[in-house]
């Protein structure tokens, strides 16, 4: 009896030791995937080949990582808000431009693209650290174009993308106006007792159960569920019920915690919405929660009530008809793709 117990404690400590090895020399690669299976790092598409009108911007973050960005423009002249959209974990931005293309027709917004160091054309390694200077740097380059309204920068941040953009929009009251979180996870931390169930007692982020005495192990914990409730901008909550790699509570959790210290927080669920299809899923409901959300939280500022129609709104309007109908008529034939490089 005693050598089977012996036995099953060797064995038990064993798992655990691998599990720890495991952590300590692939964690990145499972937080991390700038490559899919079967693909390479570069760009399989560029928003030209979805006729869009986009820059190729250049940047460079604190610790001197070079960065590469798209902004992808509704239309030249007429400023409506601007999203700064952060992605999930695996693939590049040219893996989003789909999503990213219907957003821009719905919403009628101009849309910014990081693309992390580490993933597509930008240089450098992933990790927390890079990754939070890569994010400041996006916005710190928008707060500073003439061509957009600065006071309607909204952040989008799905999956990693959310833990990446709640800490940005907590570190950034003044210059972030608003965040739509989807599919996000209350930590790295509680995600490694997801996809190894044996450690869930030993590592986890403040609010889970057990000693957590292998959480230093963890380089990148992206604790959302520490962060979220710091963030005093106006937040919109999208959980697919449906999500297959972030259980649901997750996103509970999330807005649970924000909700308590901040009142202009919504929860939306999106019954057969995936962890990559939400989008998808969602349809029109989908779209119509963000827009709201945008009309409400985020109003485009005028800058005087009377009942006459100034000519720069006119103008706008007349604008956005003739970008819509452009978007109808590209769909219908061929043409020539918009780009512009910078």
């Amino acid at each position: 009896m005693v050598s089977y117990v012996s036995a099953l404690l060797y064995g038990v400590g064993g798992i655990v030791m691998a599990g720890m090895a495991l952590l300590v020399a692939f964690q990145e690669r499972l937080v991390y995937v700038p490559v899919l299976p079967g693909l390479t790092k570069s760009y399989s598409i560029t928003p030209a080949r979805l006729r869009l009108l986009y820059e190729d911007v250049w940047l460079r973050s604190s610790d001197g990582v070079r960065l590469h960005c798209w902004f992808i423009k509704f239309f030249p002249e007429c400023r409506g808000p601007t999203i700064l959209f952060f992605q999930e974990n695996a693939g590049n931005i040219a893996h989003r431009l789909e999503m990213i293309r219907i957003m821009i027709q719905r919403l009628h917004c101009n849309v910014f693209m990081l693309s992390y160091r580490g993933y597509g054309a930008s240089d450098g390694y992933p990790s927390q650290h890079g990754i939070t200077k890569d994010a400041q740097a996006a916005l710190d380059h928008l707060s500073q174009r003439t061509d957009i309204d600065t006071t309607r920068i909204v952040v989008f941040g799905r999956s990693l993308g959310g833990a990446v953009g709640a800490l940005l929009a907590k570190n950034n009251p003044d210059k972030v106006a608003g965040l739509i979180l989807e599919n996000t996870f209350t930590s790295i931390l509680d995600m490694a007792g997801v996809l190894l169930p044996f450690l869930k007692w030993f590592i986890g982020s403040s609010c889970s159960k057990g000693p957590k005495i292998l959480n230093f192990l963890i380089r990148s914990p992206w604790s959302t569920i520490d962060v979220i409730s710091q963030v005093k901008q106006p937040i919109v909550f999208l959980s697919g019920l449906q999500d297959e790699m972030v259980p649901p509570s997750h996103m509970e959790m999330l807005y649970a915690k924000a909700a308590a210290h901040n009142k202009e927080c919504i929860f939306v669920e999106f019954p057969t919405g995936m962890h990559m299809d939400t989008w998808l899923a969602g349809g029109d409901h989908y779209w119509r929660t963000i827009q709201q959300f945008l009309d409400k939280d985020v109003p485009e500022k005028k800058e005087n009530e009377s009942h006459h129609i100034d000519r720069g709104s006119l103008y706008c309007s007349i604008t956005w008809l003739m970008a819509s109908l452009f978007f109808c008529f590209q769909n219908l034939r061929g043409g020539d793709f918009l780009h512009v490089e910078f």
